[in-house]
């Protein structure tokens, strides 16, 4: 699958995770976030904080859960875009961590459980 804005617009597969990522598509190709510096990751990634710190204000100011959950939307289109200004299949690669992170044995830490690939340093 070709998996660059283009390709996502043209796909006519109709599950769940390929209509999300062709709206989010649509979203780019609307703006045209390709010629508008909207792919350059450095500034997806400043944006990309500034929405997890709109997702903390939320949560931790105890705004309704719908403004909770419109943050979490934003975050997550925020990283559909960056699959596709990068061209990664997102869901193959989160396929494959959540088969992976499914193994790991969780540690309880001082601000709650952890679940990661510990080393005799960590």
């Amino acid at each position: 699958m070709d998996l660059s804005v283009d390709g996502w617009m043209a796909s006519d597969a109709d599950d769940a995770w390929s209509l999300m990522m062709r709206g989010v598509a649509a979203f780019h190709h609307k703006h045209d976030f390709a010629g508008n510096n909207g792919h350059d990751m450095g500034y997806r990634i400043a944006l990309t904080v500034e929405e997890l710190g709109e997702l903390a204000a939320a949560i931790t100011k105890a705004k309704p859960i719908e403004e909770v959950a419109e943050e979490m939307a934003d975050v997550l289109i925020l990283l559909m875009g960056h699959s596709l200004a990068m061209e990664i299949d997102l869901k193959a690669a989160f396929e494959a961590k959540l088969a992976r992170v499914m193994q790991r044995p969780a540690r309880q830490g001082r601000l709650g459980i952890r679940v990661t690939e510990y080393t005799d340093e960590n």
